[in-house]
């Protein structure tokens, strides 16, 4: 019998979860095929990757209401077609039923909210007869970590959750919570999550694989592609501005500029890697409630030439964040599930191929995260074969 995968989200009944969620069981149902899974690529399945009829989903969320509620709703915005909830409605209401209260950073005794969350996993595990459970953060982006020794040393931090305090932005409580349940953590949005120095030395000592972090799905995807066009053909890029307009949850979010500040600075670090040079230009983010959960980007590149002639490129993205981001979400949860039964723990940084801000590597082209990844899923392949 094959093993079982739980995927365990934190904003379980967001919009990436819920398509992610309708997608996965539509994949495994025979009901649509896999267009923008990477892991059904061969070069990646060759790892030798868990099937999605292996996924059993659940998760934690601060909101009410329902999955199939929510699921409808971004049917009505174009985001699937209605007629597809129809046949997953009573699975649907199934993984509904998985789902547990969530916390907020700001709820008190961070200690007993870790335990809690940390109890739900080892529960959903336990009680599925799961192999292992991966933690997968699509909440809404929080702002940047404010600086403190509790979040760079281990004991410190314990020393502070036992006295009451309360240092942790939430995902990094759940990040906290998951490396001690022994679970693998995706960091797919650009809250703070794993990525502080004390969680780090947690996951070490859990022996448990993680990535991240913010989820590569639109404009930014687009500048890993063009902006090693101008560096290998030596132009100049003078300029690069952006414009994002977007609606939905995440636009709400990040119509505030202290969570807008976490996204902008993974959007933004790429091109300078990238082309070795600061570039000038601002970067935008912009709510617009009537776009839904749809966003527009818009990008004007000023670049110069032989002889210093100046020219320019211009181009539009416009797509459906969650459509883009849910496959992706099922490639990361099937690889890293894979590298964690072969014994893989720590950052996993062949995985930045999914993300703004790839942890434990400074490549952000596309082409050599590709092939970083193929690298990566070729020695799990080899790893499996010769264990």
């Amino acid at each position: 019998m094959s093993e079982r995968i739980g995927v365990w989200f934190v904003g379980a009944r967001g919009s990436v979860a819920t398509t992610t969620t309708v997608g996965a069981l539509a994949l495994r149902a025979g009901l649509a095929p896999p267009v923008g899974c990477v892991s059904e690529l061969a070069p990646v399945a060759r790892a030798g990757l868990p099937g999605l009829d292996q996924l059993v989903i659940g998760g934690h969320d601060i909101v009410g209401g329902s999955l199939i509620k929510r699921a409808e709703e971004l049917a009505t915005g174009g985001v699937m077609p209605s007629a597809l909830l129809s046949a997953l409605t009573e699975e649907l209401g199934v993984v509904d039923g998985r789902i547990r209260a969530g916390i907020r950073s700001a709820d008190g005794d961070q200690r007993a909210a870790a335990q809690r969350i940390e109890a739900d996993l080892r529960a959903f595990r336990d009680d599925h007869d799961l192999s292992r459970v991966v933690v997968v953060d699509v909440s809404s982006t929080e702002a940047p970590a404010t600086e403190s020794p509790e979040l760079h040393d281990l004991n410190r931090l314990e020393s502070a959750l036992d006295t009451g305090q309360s240092p942790l932005p939430a995902s990094s409580l759940y990040a906290y919570a998951a490396f001690r349940a022994g679970c693998p953590v995706i960091a797919f949005t650009a809250s703070p999550g794993p990525r502080l120095p004390a969680l780090e030395t947690v996951a070490g000592q859990a022996g448990v694989p993680w990535a991240g972090s913010d989820g590569k799905t639109g404009e930014t995807l687009m500048k890993t592609v063009l902006a090693p066009m101008f560096a290998m053909r030596a132009l100049k890029v003078r300029s690069w501005a952006s414009y994002n307009l977007l609606g939905g949850g995440d636009g709400r979010t990040l119509a505030d500029p202290t969570h807008a500040a976490s996204k902008t600075a993974t959007k933004a670090q790429g091109l300078e890697a990238i082309l070795g040079h600061p570039v000038d230009g601002p970067l935008h983010i912009d709510y617009v409630p009537d776009h839904g959960d749809w966003k527009t980007a818009w990008d004007m590149v000023s670049f110069e030439g032989f002889l210093g002639t100046r020219m320019s490129l211009q181009f539009t993205w416009s797509g459906c964040d969650s459509a883009l981001a849910a496959p992706l979400v099922l490639d990361l949860v099937r690889l890293i599930s894979r590298a964690h039964e072969l014994g893989e723990s720590g950052p996993q940084p062949a995985l930045g191929f999914f993300f703004k801000n790839p942890v434990g590597t400074d490549a952000h082209s596309l082409s050599e995260q590709w092939n970083a990844l193929v690298q990566w899923c070729d020695r799990l392949s080899a790893a499996g074969q010769h264990p």
